[in-house]
Parts: structure tokens; sequence; C-alpha cells
């Protein structure tokens, strides 16, 4: 079953009973007016168990010590938002696995050509998955992106993974009027808040299923930014960040340029990153599903299990 992603955008009091979530809206409770029978149906509960993430994304949020706690031992990742409304926080269990001391190691121990080898096999599957976004989006020709995939060398070392990405961004949104000069910059034009967004939200599904696989999300094969508390999660999500591309050019596409504001509505689309399909093997599934499935032949990876990291095919 795949957990639940629970967005709060009011002021509201969450707390834990009996293993439930409840959640108390109090803007509801402090109204005037309003027949208690509506005041009690503003209490929700929602099943611990059934949880994934959940993103707190206004000031006068309170959340008790007890369902943190709650959540946490549920492998639940907790996002916590700025002032400007966008991710800036991120809360996972420190401990995720029954044999996670076993599993460090074997991740720590992996050897420098394991990890060109694991990185090689990433590019590629990001790359491969970049073609076909473009040829579903915006129809550009991809024949190119084709041979940079085939070209990748263990390790990327003639950077293929940047030719790639200098096509693709100019070319995704070039068929969008006010967007043919579009390029990717964090703190670039629109709609690059909504990919800030949509990635931060794809980050934390894969630091949540790396935990749980046993792995140390700051270890990385590739990113090893001092800096980056999650280094490996940025690795792992790097084929996973054009599905979230696709869901931005339809967000894009059906509201035009110059209307790309964060709005409850637009989240509300970028929340359902992790119900996107994703096919794995031939095998469709859930995106939140498909990263658990990738992290945990990840470790195998490492243990020397097997060799081949399991990416989604778009």
């Amino acid at each position: 079953m795949i957990k639940k992603t629970l967005y709060f955008g009011n002021p509201a009091y969450l707390s834990l009973r009996m293993e439930q979530m409840v959640i108390k809206l109090p803007e509801v409770e402090k109204a005037t007016g309003l027949p208690s029978a509506i005041k009690e149906q503003s209490v929700v509960t929602r099943p611990i168990e059934d949880i994934g993430i959940v993103v707190l994304d206004n000031k006068q949020i309170t959340i008790t010590q007890g369902l943190l706690e709650a959540l946490l031992e549920n492998n639940c990742a907790v996002i916590t938002c700025d002032s400007h409304r966008m991710p800036v926080g991120l809360m996972l269990p420190l401990c995720g696995n029954s044999v996670q001391s076993e599993r460090f190691q074997d991740q720590i121990s992996a050897s420098l050509p394991l990890r060109k080898q694991l990185w090689q096999q990433t590019v590629k599957a990001k790359i491969n998955n970049q073609a076909r976004i473009l040829t579903i989006c915006s129809q550009a020709e991809s024949r190119c992106m084709k041979k940079w995939s085939d070209n990748v060398k263990s390790g990327d070392t003639d950077n293929q993974e940047a030719h790639a990405a200098a096509y693709y961004w100019k070319k995704i949104f070039s068929n969008i009027k006010g967007l043919e000069n579009f390029t990717r910059n964090r703190d670039g034009i629109e709609p690059n808040n909504l990919l800030n967004y949509g990635y931060a939200i794809l980050r934390a599904i894969v630091a949540r299923a790396l935990v749980s696989s046993g792995m140390l999300p700051t270890f990385g094969i590739h990113h090893h930014n001092r800096y980056n508390a999650y280094c490996l999660a940025d690795d792992i999500m790097e084929p996973y960040r054009p599905y979230v591309d696709e869901l931005v050019y339809n967000v894009v596409e059906r509201y035009g340029a110059g209307n790309l504001s964060l709005t409850n509505e637009i989240k509300t689309v970028l929340l359902s990153i992790p119900t996107i399909d994703v096919v794995i093997s031939g095998k469709r599934s859930p995106l939140m599903v498909g990263v658990t499935q990738t992290t945990a032949s990840l470790y195998k990876c490492f243990s020397g299990e097997q060799r081949i990291i399991a990416y989604p095919e778009r």
C-alpha cells in the first residue's frame, strides 16, 4: 500500500492518540457562530502507519513530540517550509533498518570502481528518461540524447550528463509561449520555482527510502559536497527528476507562463509526485514504491549480490 502525503498549509494542532494523528484546526474551533457539530467535525484522525510524508507549511502549526516520535518510528519523512513556503528542512528516522550498522559498512566500503559504475548507470538512466520526456512533451528531436547516453563512461568522466542537460533544458519548454528561452536556474524565472518544489518533495521520498533500506543518505556515489547532508539522495533521485519535469510541464501547459506562482492548487498537483506511475523491469508501480525498489537494489549492489540498480524507464 502506498503511504499518504499530508500537507498542512493553515494553522493546525497536530497530536497523537492511540497510534492516530489527531488534526485540529484552531481557526474553526475559535470561530463564533458555528454549530458545535461542525466544530466537532473539524477534528480529523489519520492512522500513523498510513503516512509516508508530512509537509508543514505554516508558522502557526503546533506538533507534539509524541506525534513526531510516532511518525519517525514509522519511517515517515517530515518536511518543513520557510517563509516563502518552500521546503527548507527534512526530518528522517535515525534507525530505519534492523541491520543498519552492517549496511552502513557495506555502503562505506564500496570500491571506487563500483561507485563509478553505479554513477554510469544513474546518468544513463537519467538521460534516457529525459529523452523520452522531450519526445512526449515538446516533440523535440532526442536522437542526440540517445547518443550521449550511449557514450556515458564509468564515472561519466566526459560529463555527458551536462551535455544532455544543456540540450534538454533548452528544448523542454521551447513550444510554450513566453518560455522559448527558458534556462534551468534554482533562482531563475518560473517555472524554476515549481521544479524546485517538486525536486524537494522527490528528494524527501528518496532519502526516506534510503533510510528504510539501511543506508546513509549523506554518503554519495558521486555527489560529495561537504555541506550536503543528502548526497546519496541527490545521486539516486537523478533518473526520477524527469517525472517531476513532466508534471511541471503539464502544469505550465495548463496555466500558461506568467501564472505559475505556488498556489495551493498547484502545490496539490506537485504533492501527487509519490503517486506518479513508474515502470521498473516491466512492472508498473507508484513512484514512492518504485524508489523503494531502487534503493533496495542499490544496497544489493553495495553488498555484492547484484551489479545493476533498478531504475525506472519512462
